[in-house]
């Protein structure tokens, strides 16, 4: 038997849109935006890698700190996802 470390197991899972989406709100109610940033790279990553190529849209995830709302709404579209807000 093959053991995985946790990072193996997150990226594949993050291939799964509803945990992907589950894991980015998550992540954004845990931490804010820089702990949000850190999951969605990943899956415009795994994005790039299957699907989509290098697209210049993403380059604010590499160059900003705290990219726009527009451009994350922007890069959540590209991969099938949407920013919603709700209560607290």
């Amino acid at each position: 038997m093959k053991y995985r470390n946790f990072d193996e197991l997150i990226i594949e899972e993050l291939r799964e849109p509803e945990f992907a989406s589950t894991y980015l709100q998550e992540a954004l109610e845990e931490g804010g935006i820089p702990l949000f940033l850190i999951p969605l790279k990943e899956i415009v990553k795994l994005k790039q890698e299957t699907e989509l190529g290098t697209e210049s849209i993403y380059q604010p995830l590499w160059e900003q700190t705290d990219p726009h709302l527009s451009t994350l709404e922007e890069i959540l579209k590209s991969i099938g996802m949407k920013l919603t807000i709700t209560s607290q």
